[in-house]
């Protein structure tokens, strides 16, 4: 018998709940993006070598940005439902890639921002405190998920292994850890929105997918950690918990 095993009928329900939420955030995104991939094989082979140079520096520089921008912004506008976030990027998205690739350029951090709000808001709504640096930086540690252009096995769940406090950590540590994987997914969006006939198009559909990936992911990480502080229990038995209600994939 597991440590997960021995957990609790109603944290069983929750952790169940949290599963879901993983399976429902690949599902439409991985199928949508997919498609946008199947009509634009190597998608970061369209981008510049310039562009392919400056992508991870220009997603710190978004992530740096974001962190800023998000908090101040919380003082002056309340945290939106998801669907209001969705729809915003979305138009972003399709916005950015109705001028090509400068115009995507200029978006990607316009989009990283209402994202990491977003993850933001959630956070809040399990009861942790944005306000804190802490909190800032577990919401930047949700970016280190496997974007739903990829699939990484254990990735979804391994950074969820993480303590909600970072001891020694800066928010700009956190970034540089984070910007190779999330630039990666990024490039993948950028490259889709500069292809001809895809463009704004395929600018709207990468950050619905998005929005909708990054916000069930931040669901997951926040309230596993509202569970593990709740009730006292181990992260890594709860993280095994999760992982065993995950459909097997062939």
């Amino acid at each position: 018998m597991t440590g997960s095993d021995l957990l609790p009928a109603r944290l069983s329900d929750e952790l169940d709940v949290l599963a879901a939420r993983l399976v429902a955030a690949e599902g439409t995104s991985i199928r949508l993006l997919n498609y946008i991939g199947g009509r634009a094989e190597n998608m970061l082979e369209h981008l510049p070598d310039w562009a392919k140079d400056e992508l991870e520096r220009a997603t710190e520089r978004a992530l740096g940005y974001a962190v800023e921008a998000a908090q101040v912004s919380r003082g002056r506008l309340r945290d939106q439902p998801a669907w209001v976030n969705t729809g915003f990027t979305t138009v972003l998205g399709a916005a950015g890639g109705s001028g090509g690739l400068p115009t995507a350029l200029a978006e990607l951090p316009v989009t990283t921002t209402v994202l990491f709000r977003a993850i933001l808001g959630i956070a809040a709504a399990h009861g942790f405190d944005p306000g804190k640096p802490e909190v800032r930086r577990e919401g930047l540690t949700v970016f280190s998920a496997a974007g739903p252009l990829e699939y990484d096995d254990g990735a979804n769940t391994g950074f969820l292994a993480t303590r909600v406090t970072l001891s020694g950590s800066t928010v700009r540590s956190v970034i540089a850890r984070v910007a190779p994987r999330l630039s990666i997914v990024l490039g993948q969006k950028l490259a889709a929105q500069t292809v001809p006939v895809l463009g704004a198009a395929a600018g709207a559909a990468t950050n619905y997918a998005y929005t909708r990936y990054y916000q069930q992911m931040a669901h997951v990480h926040f309230g596993l950690a509202r569970l593990a502080r709740e009730g006292g229990h181990d992260t890594a038995v709860l993280t095994e918990a999760l992982r065993a209600r995950l459909p097997r994939r062939v």
